[in-house]
C-alpha cells in the first residue's frame, strides 16, 4: 500500500500477505504455510494472532488444515470483485486490480447508449456514452469482463476516458471527481446469476461449442456524485466458476 499507512489489524495484514502469495502463484497448491509458532516469530505477534490469520485464510477457502502436517494451500479460483469493491481498492491502493490479477484488452469508444445503460445513467436511449471495457485475469484465467459506461460529457472533459488504453493518474471515478470537483458520494449495487448467452461467451472468450451449463455472476454498480449526478454505470461479468464474496465486521 505505497504511500499509505496500513491500518489493518495484524492478523489481517498477515492473511493479506499470504493471500497475495497464493493469488500470484508464488505459493503453489500443495505448499505448506509456516506453523503458528513460526508465523508468530516472523511477524512478531502472539500465537493467537497467528492462528487468527490462518483461520481467516481457511474461511476464505484458500488453505486447509491437515492434522499432524500443517496448513496446505488449495487450488481454487479467487472470487470476482464488484465495481464497488474495485472502487474501494482503487481508493486504498491506486489500482483496481485484485491480488494476483492483471488486466488487458482495454478498449474504449463513443457509442449510442443501449436501453439498459440509458436507464441506469438516467439519459435518453441512444445518447452518446463512453464505453470502456477490460478483462481481469489471474493464473486461473478470466476473473471478469468489466465494462464502464460513462456519459459523453465526461469524455469531453477527460479525453483519455475515450482512449483504448489503461488510464493513468487514477481510476475513471477518481479522474471524474478531480475534474468536476464533485466526489463520489454513494453507489447502488446489484448482483444476479444469469445463464450464459452467446454475447457473454464471446466476452469471456469461451468456446461456443462447449459452453459451461452453470450460470455466471453479473454485478452492476451505479456511481453517484455529491451533486446527484450518475457519473458511471459498471457491469462486471464473472468468469465461469467464479463466485462473489464480501466480508464486513459485525458489531457485538
Amino acid at each position: 500500500m505505497a504511500g499509505q499507512t496500513d491500518n489493518r489489524a495484524p492478523y489481517a495484514r498477515i492473511a493479506a500477505h499470504y493471500t497475495e502469495l497464493i493469488a500470484s502463484g508464488e505459493l503453489q497448491p500443495g505448499s505448506l504455510l509456516p506453523s503458528i509458532k513460526n508465523l508468530a516469530e516472523e511477524w512478531k505477534v502472539s500465537t493467537a494472532t497467528a492462528e487468527k490469520a490462518l483461520r481467516k485464510l481457511r474461511n476464505e477457502g484458500l488453505v486447509r488444515g491437515i492434522h499432524g502436517i500443517g496448513t496446505e494451500v488449495l487450488d481454487r479460483p479467487a472470487p470476482m470483485s464488484s465495481g464497488s469493491q474495485r472502487q474501494d481498492r482503487g481508493r486504498r491502493t491506486g489500482s483496481s486490480w485484485g491480488q494476483g490479477e492483471r488486466s488487458d484488452s482495454h478498449q474504449a469508444a463513443l457509442v449510442p447508449a443501449p436501453a439498459e445503460v440509458a436507464q441506469a445513467l438516467d439519459i435518453e436511449p441512444g445518447s452518446d456514452v463512453v464505453r470502456r471495457s477490460r478483462v481481469y485475469r489471474d493464473r486461473h484465467g478470466i476473473v471478469a469482463h468489466s465494462t464502464s459506461w460513462i456519459p459523453a460529457r465526461y469524455g469531453k472533459l477527460i479525453p483519455q476516458l475515450a482512449a483504448s488504453e489503461r488510464l493513468t493518474g487514477g481510476t475513471s471515478l477518481q479522474l471524474i471527481a478531480q475534474a468536476t470537483g464533485n466526489p463520489i458520494s454513494h453507489r447502488i449495487d446489484t448482483a444476479s446469476a444469469r445463464l450464459l448467452t452467446p454475447e457473454y461467451a464471446r466476452l469471456l472468450e469461451l468456446d461456443l461449442e462447449d459452453l459451461p451449463t452453470e450460470p455466471v455472476v453479473v454485478m452492476t454498480a451505479q456511481f453517484v456524485d455529491s451533486e446527484g449526478n450518475i457519473v458511471e454505470y459498471g457491469v462486471d461479468l464473472g468468469g465461469p466458476g467464479r463466485t462473489w464474496r464480501t466480508e464486513s465486521e459485525v458489531a457485538a
